[in-house]
């Protein structure tokens, strides 16, 4: 069922819901990507990189603007997720060498 099908409180949560299992499911399997850089990146030095930050977060706000979604929400959504993103990179680096 879409958005704009929804009659009843019930249905608008059954969505939200559904929606929300998908996300997380996403979100671990961008977070196994950050996995795989601190696996692949030979220099710690290499894991925090503010050019590639500031492109994610360009890309995210013009798919945002491209969904009608408010952009400056999901910018501040994604700054958040990308520092999220780098602190986990970190560990899992740290964590790989010892």
């Amino acid at each position: 069922m879409k958005p704009d099908d929804c009659q009843t409180m019930t249905e608008v949560r059954y969505g939200v819901d559904r929606l929300d299992e998908q996300i997380v499911a996403l979100l671990g399997e961008r977070f196994g990507y950050m996995r795989a850089a601190a696996r692949i990146k030979s220099d710690r030095g290499a894991v925090r990189d503010e050019k590639r930050k500031a492109e994610v977060i360009a890309n995210v706000r013009r798919h945002a603007k491209d969904e009608g979604v408010p952009d400056k929400v999901i910018a501040d959504l994604y700054e958040r997720l990308v520092e999220a993103s780098i602190a986990y990179e970190f560990d899992r680096y740290d964590a790989m060498r010892g």
